[in-house]
C-alpha cells in the first residue's frame, strides 16, 4: 500500500476534538488485541521506543504486540488526551492485565500499567514516532478498576480523571 495514498482521519493540525477522537480511535485498537489491525495506524517506517524495546515499522510492531499480548492476559486500556498541537499529541494511560503465573494461592498476579505516549503524526494521519514510558504495579484482582468485556471500551464507562486514575 502506497503511503501516500493512506489516509488515517482525522489529520492534523488537531483541534481539541479531533485530538480526543485520535485518542479514542488509538484506545479503541489496542483494546482489540488485534496487531495487524493495530500497526496499520502507524506509517511503515513508524519508530517507537516502548519500554526498552524500539520497534521500527510495521512488522516489528505487529510482533511485539503479539508478544506484548500473548504475556499480558485479559488488557483492557483506557487513554486520555494530555495535550496537542500541530501534529503532535501527548496522552496518559492505564491498562490492566494479568499474567498466566500462578501464585502460592492458586491466583495469577493482576497489574495496573500506567504511562504516558508521545505522538507524531504525518500529515495524512498515520502515526510516525510513538514513545512511550510505562511502570506496572501489582494489584489484586480486588483492586481492578475495568471491568467490561474484553474489546472496546464502553462510552459510559468512567475515564482515567473520572477514576482518580
Amino acid at each position: 500500500m502506497n503511503t501516500e495514498t493512506e489516509v488515517r482521519p482525522p489529520v492534523p493540525p488537531f483541534t481539541r476534538e479531533t485530538a480526543i477522537q485520535k485518542v479514542r480511535m488509538a484506545e479503541d485498537g489496542w483494546n482489540s488485541r488485534d496487531p495487524q489491525r493495530v500497526s496499520l495506524v502507524y506509517t511503515p517506517n513508524s519508530q517507537w521506543r516502548n519500554r526498552a524495546e524500539f520497534p521500527k515499522g510495521r512488522e516489528q510492531i505487529v510482533e511485539f504486540l503479539t508478544r506484548k499480548w500473548a504475556k499480558e492476559l485479559d488488557y483492557r486500556l483506557i487513554k486520555e488526551l494530555w495535550a496537542f498541537e500541530g501534529n503532535r499529541i501527548a496522552v496518559r494511560f492505564a491498562y490492566e492485565w494479568h499474567d498466566d503465573a500462578e501464585l502460592n494461592n492458586g491466583k495469577t498476579q493482576w497489574f495496573r500499567s500506567y504511562g504516558n505516549e508521545n505522538w507524531q503524526f504525518t500529515s495524512q494521519g498515520l502515526m510516525e514516532l510513538r514513545y512511550a514510558s510505562i511502570n506496572d504495579l501489582p494489584i489484586k484482582e480486588s483492586e481492578r478498576k475495568f471491568h467490561w468485556p474484553l474489546g472496546r471500551r464502553p462510552d459510559d464507562h468512567a475515564s482515567l480523571s473520572e477514576l482518580a486514575l
